[in-house]
């Protein structure tokens, strides 16, 4: 009797990988400035500013958990040498919020439905008239709460959305007009 033994080896592989699905989205909030006085522009300037976690947890709320919507925001400007960060709230703000202009109340944002992945207000401008004379540092935009229009409230309860310090400040005297546009952006990367 012959016989014969086979041997063989079966061997197999897989490589497994985590599938990675990568998806950013940015949101900028861009804000250009016109600085006028005696009627004539004397300055222009232009930034992004930071969105603070408060104004993103909001934006998130209320797209996705149902919160109340805020319906109209305002734009403060402030005169202070201080600089917003994602953790700067309407409440604890950092800076003094300005009051030194003839608007009884804070201009609003009104802004154009979104078109583009943007919304802005570059039809309807805020404008600020100053009253006296002072170094402005910086911008937030504001809303909600129980006294959002008030200039300098900082116990409404309210969302600051962005806030953010000029690059450089900025002189101003009684009687020069700001005019703010502000162009909200989201678009995935």
């Amino acid at each position: 009797m012959n016989g014969k033994v086979t041997i063989s080896e079966k061997v197999e592989a897989q490589v497994v990988r985590n599938l990675t699905v990568k998806s950013c989205i940015n949101l900028t909030a861009h804000w250009e400035w016109e600085h006028f006085r005696a009627g004539k522009l004397i300055d222009q300037w232009e930034y992004d500013n930071v969105c603070t976690a408060e104004g993103l947890n909001a934006m998130l709320d209320i797209m996705f958990h149902a919160a109340t919507q805020i319906t109209t925001w305002y734009v403060e400007i402030f005169e202070t040498d201080t600089t917003p960060a994602d953790g700067t709230t309407y409440a604890v703000p950092v800076y003094t919020p300005s009051t030194a202009y003839d608007e009884a109340t804070r201009p609003e944002y009104v802004e154009a439905a979104a078109s583009t992945k943007s919304i802005t207000n570059s039809a309807n401008k805020a404008v600020f008239t100053i009253s006296a004379t002072k170094i402005i540092y910086g911008a937030a935009l504001v809303g909600g709460g129980t006294a959002p229009t008030t200039k300098g409230d900082v116990a409404g309860g309210g969302t600051l959305f962005s806030g953010s310090k000029f690059a450089a400040s900025k002189s101003v005297v009684d009687n020069d007009v700001l005019n703010v546009t502000i162009t909200i952006t989201l678009a995935d990367s």
